[in-house]
Order: C-alpha cells, then sequence, then structure tokens
C-alpha cells in the first residue's frame, strides 16, 4: 500500500494532498487504492498504440470487477489487490466502478469531444471517483454532491471551464468527513506551488467549501 500511496503523490498530486486530510489510516489507504484505480483507467487509452489494445485494458480492469465482486480470487496486481481490500470494507457498488470504467472508452475515440461529451465525460471519471471516495469516508454521504466537484477539478485539468458553482453547491452538502474526497477541487484551474496548494487544501477543508 506503501507503493500505492507514493504512486498517487507523483503521478496525482492535487488528489494525494486532499487524502493527507482523512484522519484515519485504513479509510486513507482505500481511498488511494480507488485513486490508483482511477489512475490504471485513465492509462489504458494513452499507452495503447491503437483503439482495441485500449479497449483489452479496459477490459482488463472489468474482468477484475468480476473477480472481486464474484468472490474469486483476485488477480496480483497491487492496484487491483487494494481496489478488492476497499471494496469489502466498505460495501462499494460494482455499478460506480464500472461507469468509471465505461467512461474512459470515449478516450478511445480520436474524435475532439464537444462541450457535452466533455462534461459527461468528467463525470463519469473524476467525478464517479469523487462520489466512491465520498461514500468511502463517509457511508451516509450523497453521491450526487461529490461527482459536481469532481468533474470540475476534471475539465479544469483539461484547460476547460468548469461549473464551479455546481461543484461548490454540491462540497456543502458533504458532511466534515467526506469533505476531503472533494477538497481538491479548489486547486482546480490554479497553478500554486505546493506549498501554496497545501494552504488552500487547508483552508478549503477547515471552511469546508471549495
Amino acid at each position: 500500500m506503501d507503493d500505492l500511496d507514493a504512486l498517487i503523490r507523483r503521478v496525482d498530486p492535487d488528489r494525494w494532498l486532499s487524502s493527507r486530510f482523512v484522519g484515519d489510516a485504513q479509510a486513507r489507504a482505500d481511498v488511494i487504492a480507488l485513486y490508483a484505480f482511477d489512475h490504471e483507467l485513465a492509462r489504458a487509452p494513452k499507452v495503447a498504440s491503437n483503439a482495441l489494445l485500449g479497449e483489452i485494458r479496459l477490459t482488463w480492469w472489468r474482468e477484475v470487477l468480476d473477480e472481486v465482486f464474484e468472490g474469486r480470487p483476485v488477480r496480483h496486481h497491487p492496484t487491483a489487490q487494494a481496489l478488492a481490500a476497499a471494496v469489502a470494507h466498505h460495501g462499494l457498488p460494482r455499478a460506480a466502478l464500472e461507469a468509471m470504467i465505461d467512461a474512459r472508452y470515449r478516450e478511445l475515440d480520436p474524435t475532439p469531444m464537444s462541450a457535452a461529451e466533455a462534461a459527461e465525460w468528467a463525470r463519469g471519471t473524476a467525478g464517479q471517483a469523487a462520489a466512491v471516495a465520498a461514500r468511502i469516508l463517509d457511508p451516509t454521504s450523497d453521491p450526487s454532491a461529490a461527482e459536481a466537484a469532481g468533474a470540475a477539478w476534471m475539465l479544469a485539468r483539461r484547460g476547460q471551464a468548469p461549473d464551479m458553482a455546481a461543484a461548490r453547491a454540491g462540497a456543502r452538502k458533504l458532511s466534515a468527513a467526506a469533505f476531503p474526497a472533494v477538497a481538491h477541487a479548489t486547486l482546480a484551474g490554479r497553478s500554486d506551488s505546493e506549498f501554496g496548494k497545501r494552504l488552500r487544501l487547508l483552508l478549503a477543508v477547515a471552511l469546508g467549501r471549495i
């Protein structure tokens, strides 16, 4: 699990920083497992030399979900093993994790996304990840409240203007326990130093708003 934490710190520093505000070590590790899963899905379209190979990589992760949810031995991949543990700890729904896979198929199509397509894609990727993370941190949280903030962060990473009003409105509905699932959205569109990011996140968590 330490290896996954180091991986996310390197490849996904915004969400890694927000995860530092999760007080429970096991819950924090499970959120990191979720982000590692999302990272693997994001890699599939990027490292494949053609769409077919990208589909094969995404199918591989769908098969991991089969193993996890059917109670079969899970293949020996650190992210797959950590994801299986997170599902077991929190009773995570398969539909949400499968939706994260489904959203990545759009990236196999070289046609530029329209604004509407990009918004839908952002909700299915980082938006869905934020919703699942919120569920890990507080099972009573409303997934849709976290989804808008996660999507806003993802769109900003693409250089598109996100709907921050919807993101802020959703974040305000989350409990203090669930808030780290969306805290990174406060960094959307900003290019602060790491110290600046830490300070901005600290204020966001303290105030409960992004």
